[in-house]
């Protein structure tokens, strides 16, 4: 019932863009806070980039800021990921993930989607 999806990886060249959804289904989505993480081989998993239930605030990882811009369509349950400039440390697995913002027990990930950076 509940999903979460995100889509939208692939390869890509230094200096190149790519969006990122994440598509939800089965739960309130405005109430839910959303998160970008991502994780590379051998490297621990971080956050990449968030956004509050009504879009009203966003955070950027120090790495990524400047370069990505998230943003949500709670119309259609749908968070996007914006990412231009990509360099190759920018390459992982990148999971989208759902909180709940007064009960925030109620945790979602998605599956990952891969983005690679590469010449």
């Amino acid at each position: 019932e509940v999903q979460l999806q995100a889509s939208g990886g692939g390869l890509v060249q230094p200096g190149g863009s790519l969006t990122l959804s994440c598509a939800a289904s089965g739960f309130r989505f405005d109430d839910y806070a959303i998160g970008w993480f991502r994780q590379a081989p051998g490297k621990e998993r971080e956050g990449v980039s968030c956004i509050s239930s009504k879009g009203y605030s966003t955070y950027y990882a120090d790495s990524v800021k400047g370069r990505f811009t998230i943003s949500r369509d709670n119309a259609n349950n749908t968070v996007y990921l914006r990412m231009n400039v990509l360099k190759p440390e920018d390459t992982a697995v990148y999971y989208c993930r759902a909180r709940n913002t007064y009960y925030q027990e109620y945790d979602y990930w998605g599956q990952g989607t891969q983005v690679t950076v590469s010449s």
